[in-house]
């Protein structure tokens, strides 16, 4: 899954829980290396066909400006999902914020006891859209997490939240 709580909430006590949410990567960045190495490699295959002929200079520069928009496309691909949401929950208090990749980060809080979580299955942008609705504001959960994934959060959140109703 990618969301992973940093903090669980204790059974007993004041309830305390941290969890942060990232986008899925299908490319981990260890494989990366590998994927730009093999891309090169199938790449240059073609050259040795024209190995010590002048033709060679003149597809040389179109397959290196192929790898490299391939590694700048991939990169740009890590920082566009390098997007962080940190959900705090905690007595008196529910804190979302939204580090962007680009640009400020965003926050929203509002007191747990009149936070509403609402899966809406139609209706929404996606299907299993997920959001929170408190302090006048409606704000939406894990906007990149699949739908599975988003149905999965709402039914760890939501007896987090109904505990914290009734204490």
């Amino acid at each position: 899954m990618p969301y992973q709580w940093t903090r669980r909430p204790a059974e007993t006590g004041p309830l305390v829980a941290e969890i942060d949410l990232w986008p899925y990567r299908s490319l981990p960045k260890r494989d990366f290396v590998r994927f730009i190495a093999a891309t090169a490699a199938l790449v240059t295959l073609p050259l040795l066909a024209v190995l010590g002929s002048p033709v060679l200079w003149g597809l040389l520069p179109f397959l290196v400006a192929a790898v490299a928009a391939i590694w700048w496309a991939l990169m740009r691909s890590y920082r566009d999902g390098s997007v962080l949401e940190r959900l705090e929950i905690g007595p008196g208090r529910l804190r979302l914020v939204r580090h962007n990749p680009r640009g400020p980060d965003q926050s929203w809080e509002a007191d747990p006891y009149w936070v509403r979580l609402t899966l809406h299955e139609t209706g929404g942008p996606v299907p299993a859209y997920l959001t929170l609705h408190g302090a006048g504001r409606e704000v939406e959960l894990g906007a990149f997490l699949s739908e599975e994934e988003r149905r999965a959060l709402a039914a760890e959140l939501q007896p987090l939240l109904d505990r914290l109703r009734a204490a």
